[in-house]
């Protein structure tokens, strides 16, 4: 995501981009190519963790992403204690860090649709109760709602977005960070792609390049300021569908096992998620495809 973003940005004219960081081997993407680009923006090694760096890099700025975290279901279930310092105190650190040293900055928080975890109702909206089902959406509900407490109580323009199964370039090959673009590796690889059960839970899914488009527009929108927002893919796919186009397009094979069971445990079924709440405020709308954004995403890795 923060490649991908970066990359957006950089088509936005007289923009002085800052990214940082941590570079931990755990959290790179296989394909993180930022140097062709460093000429045009300050790259900074450093933690959201680091409350010395953040006195450094928070100042002065109009606009603050933060798109840090760990972001592993399995790994936050191995190690919560990771999973709550990088997620949940590196998240509160860094609206501390807004708060006194630059309150007037908009501060957009990366969250995740899983935070709510089965569904009761036919679609998912903000209002749809939490109930999460593994450590690492629990500690991401948990920064999101600081970041609607320090809007309410602190006046800070923050808004969070709640994204599902985004996929596309600079993606993880591995499995524990999630499933989509770890079935495109294994399309790519020319391994077959493995589903649990019969693939039919319906999921939403969205190219990363959509995603970029919607932190940028909710960075230029007042009105979100203070909640939090799912800015997802009014299209859903049955797991069976998306690994069917995978294969389309990277070529490869599909075959079906029987769920594990540490799988099991976290399994949210079928999610139907509603993004109109998103739409209206924003205009903002998904532009491609699934297939479309696997077509590109072939393109450009």
């Amino acid at each position: 995501m923060g490649v991908n973003f970066t990359r957006r940005l950089l088509r936005e004219p007289n923009l002085n981009i800052t990214v940082v960081d941590s570079f931990d081997p755990l959290f790179r993407s296989e394909e993180r190519n930022l140097e062709e680009v460093t000429d045009k923006i300050t790259l900074i090694k450093g933690d959201i963790r680091d409350e010395n760096l953040l006195k450094k890099v928070i100042p002065g700025k109009d606009i603050i992403f933060n798109m840090a975290g760990q972001t592993s279901h399995p790994i936050s279930l191995q190690n919560p204690a990771l999973d709550a310092d990088i997620n949940v105190s590196g998240a509160l650190k860094v609206l501390l860090a807004v708060r006194d040293l630059n309150p007037k900055a908009i501060l957009v928080y990366t969250a995740t649709s899983t935070a709510v975890g089965k569904a009761i109702r036919e679609f998912i909206d903000e209002d749809h109760p939490e109930r999460p089902l593994d450590i690492y959406s629990a500690h991401k509900g948990i920064a999101e709602k600081y970041h609607r407490i320090f809007a309410n109580s602190y006046g800070l323009k923050t808004v969070s977005l709640r994204f599902a199964n985004l996929y596309g370039p600079y993606g993880k090959s591995d499995a524990a960070f999630g499933f989509f673009n770890y079935f495109i590796h294994l399309a790519k690889s020319n391994l077959p792609i493995t589903v649990y059960g019969e693939g039919g839970q319906l999921r939403n899914a969205m190219f990363v390049e959509d995603a970029c488009d919607a932190l940028w527009a909710a960075a230029n929108n007042p009105k979100l300021y203070g909640e939090s927002y799912f800015a997802v893919h009014n299209e859903h796919y049955s797991v069976r569908e998306i690994a069917q186009n995978i294969v389309d397009v990277f070529g490869g094979s599909v075959t079906f096992i029987p769920y594990p069971e540490d799988r099991k445990k976290i399994e949210i079924d079928h999610n139907r998620i509603s993004g109109e709440r998103f739409y209206k405020l924003t205009g903002w709308r998904p532009k491609y495809s699934l297939k479309e954004g696997l077509k590109i995403t072939k393109e450009r890795i």
